[in-house]
């Protein structure tokens, strides 16, 4: 579940980016989303290959 989510925010990042280089998205601001999106997805996508979870690592119970 984690992978996929990681791959779907990655790749909305980068439709996103898209958006601000066609100026469909004309503000500079947006690219913060944009980073945010790639870097969590990343960040999702090794946490699915490394069988790990930074929510159920600060003790929250997951049903997953």
């Amino acid at each position: 579940m984690r992978f996929v989510t990681g791959i779907f925010a990655v790749l909305t990042g980068f439709v996103m980016a898209l958006l601000i280089t066609q100026n469909i998205l004309p503000s500079d601001v947006y690219w913060i989303p944009v980073l945010g999106s790639i870097a969590g997805g990343m960040f999702a996508m090794w946490e699915a290959r490394a069988g790990w979870c930074v929510v159920r690592a600060i003790g929250i119970k997951t049903p997953l």
